[in-house]
């Protein structure tokens, strides 16, 4: 099948690389022309595990990018994978989506026979409908429904298991108006849905846009739930790691999301509750559930920062931080709650120095005025340091060496594997 995708970010650069892997031919459509000419020189935009060699292997074969929206044309399917980033009251600002739906449409103007757009990008529900369907009408002066029709197909991909969870998916969730639209979306995942253990829902277009709202409103909640029971786990001294995996046990919860710490961060979590949140009160709604699971969320660093400081005085010690992304496995450090953990210690008076495997140079270009010393190592941000944080739970963390800092005291947010008798202080943040 032919295939265009419109945005190069994160997931439409992945997206591309995959669907060019399962033998479609994929143009990318993209502005930045940086990201057009390192995409068709084979190499990835971003980091992200196994995207890399994707990209190199089909570069210049059936994956491409462009600058050119008229290239869609020759393609029988558009996905808009666009960003919705977020206001600053949480809604979400859609002058991206709106600005590139427009050039879609009238590229699609001058386009002999049908064209299924696809919205893929995370949008509240009636947004594809009302928002994206009637740009698309005026600017390719063609009704919706003859000639071209609009769809939704939600991705559920994570931050370093992106190229995986792509392949190999849970569900597949098709937001369609018609049945052509949904023939169209099944020809295109038919090699992911032979997967026995895919499962494929098909619905209408508000449903599959709130699916995805709702998936990850549920599993923020979770974690923020877990972090609760963590909090009052440490409060009463008992281990909430054994705690917790014995109520992963029972199948109705299950033990995915159930390592208490630090919270979670990031470009999905963050932006999509939020969303869901203000999307909540614009209809009238108070969503007093999910503000509280964001309460709980953001208050986990000032926690890590408070225990710290219960065993070293803050103002002007050195204090190494391990890890800035907001996981492992990637360079993203979009809400990472490393970066609060950066900002409580600033307010102490603390001197930081941090280090992270593949994310130190995003925290430099992104914050240029932060006051952060950074180590080319974690042996050398450790040294002479009065304490120490984990923020993210890198593999290179585990079994580390924690010689060479003045005082042995760590404040662990991620439950690394770590002898704790090696420390003069060791403190988990939930356990």
């Amino acid at each position: 099948m032919n295939v265009s995708i419109v945005g190069s970010g994160y997931v439409g650069t992945t997206v591309a690389a995959c669907l060019a892997d399962l033998g479609h031919e994929v143009v990318n459509v993209e502005i930045d022309e940086d990201v057009v000419e390192t995409i068709n020189a084979g190499d990835a935009p971003i980091h992200e595990s196994g995207l890399e060699q994707r990209i190199a292997d089909h570069a210049g074969t059936n994956l491409r990018a462009t600058t050119d929206y008229a290239e869609v044309r020759d393609t029988d399917v558009t996905l808009l994978c666009l960003p919705t980033p977020q206001s600053e009251d949480g809604s979400l600002d859609l002058a991206p989506m709106r600005a590139g739906t427009e050039m879609l449409g009238e590229a699609l103007a001058d386009k002999d026979g049908d064209h299924l757009v696809v919205v893929k990008s995370t949008v509240l529900p009636g947004t594809t409908e009302d928002v994206v369907a009637p740009i698309l009408e005026e600017a390719a002066a063609t009704p919706i429904g003859e000639g071209i029709d609009v769809a939704m197909n939600p991705e559920f991909l994570r931050m370093g298991t992106a190229v995986t969870d792509f392949l190999e998916p849970d569900k597949v969730v098709l937001g369609t108006r018609t049945d052509d639209a949904a023939a169209t979306l099944r020809e295109l995942y038919a090699p992911i849905l032979a997967n026995d253990d895919t499962h494929l829902v098909e619905t209408d277009v508000r449903e599959a846009e709130l699916i995805k709202y709702a998936n990850n409103a549920f599993l923020a909640s979770k974690v923020s739930l877990v972090n609760e029971l963590g909090n009052i786990a440490k409060e009463y001294g008992a281990d909430a790691y054994e705690v917790l995996e014995a109520v992963g046990l029972d199948d109705r919860i299950s033990s995915r999301f159930m390592r208490s710490g630090l919270g979670w961060g990031g470009s999905c979590f963050p932006k999509d509750v939020a969303a869901l949140r203000a999307g909540a009160r614009e209809q009238g709604y108070d969503p007093d559930l999910l503000d509280a699971v964001v309460s709980v969320n953001d208050e986990q660093p000032r926690r890590l920062v408070s225990l710290l400081a219960d065993h070293v005085d803050l103002e002007g010690a050195r204090i190494a931080v391990l890890g800035l992304s907001f996981k492992p496995g990637t360079d993203d450090i979009r809400k990472s709650r490393a970066l609060d953990v950066l900002e409580h210690l600033e307010e102490r008076g603390a001197t930081v120095v941090a280090y992270d495997p593949v994310a130190m140079d995003n925290v430099r270009e992104t914050y240029p005025d932060l006051d952060l010393e950074f180590a080319d190592s974690p042996k050398a941000a450790l040294e002479g340091a009065d304490g120490a944080v984990v923020a993210t739970d890198w593999p290179a963390f585990d079994d580390l060496e924690f010689d060479g800092m003045r005082r042995k005291v760590l404040v662990d947010g991620r439950r690394i594997d770590v002898d704790e008798d090696d420390f003069e202080v060791y403190e988990g943040l939930t356990w």
